[in-house]
């Protein structure tokens, strides 16, 4: 096993950027992995590439979009807005159930298939808009 090497799940967003770069501070070699989910703001993916490159990691992106169509929410569902505040009783329309879930265990899968011993995931406690996979620390 590769005890030197990282794996990063990379959306491209602030967070999961923060956590690329906090892994190739900590680890000699370090891999991005970002999922296209059927979701809307795939541009967010091309970032992700391109912040990808620009760092030398080596960047892959796993087509999962079964996981848009399991539940409906604004994220994959062109026919659905999204809230413009979250509903005091529930989550956010954009949330996307097992998301999260779905992206740490495929990525667990992608690093024991190369020998990867960490996976390093950005999901901010205090930023998670009421999303309930956000609201835990790993």
């Amino acid at each position: 096993m590769n005890k030197d090497a990282a794996l990063v799940v990379f959306s491209g967003g602030q967070d999961s950027t923060t956590c690329l770069f906090w892994a190739k501070e900590n680890f000699k070699k370090v891999y991005a992995l970002s999922f296209l989910y059927g979701q809307k703001h795939q541009k967010e993916v091309d970032l992700a590439r391109e912040i990808a490159r620009k760092s030398a990691v080596d960047f892959e992106v796993m087509d999962v979009s079964f996981i848009g169509k399991l539940g409906r929410n604004s994220l994959t569902d062109a026919s659905l807005v999204m809230d413009q505040e979250k509903p005091a009783d529930s989550f956010p329309n954009t949330f996307v159930p097992g998301r999260n879930l779905f992206f740490l265990s495929i990525a667990a899968v992608y690093a024991r298939e190369r020998g990867i011993n960490h996976i390093v995931t950005g999901v901010s406690q205090t930023d998670f808009s009421g999303y309930p996979d956000c609201g835990m620390l790993l």
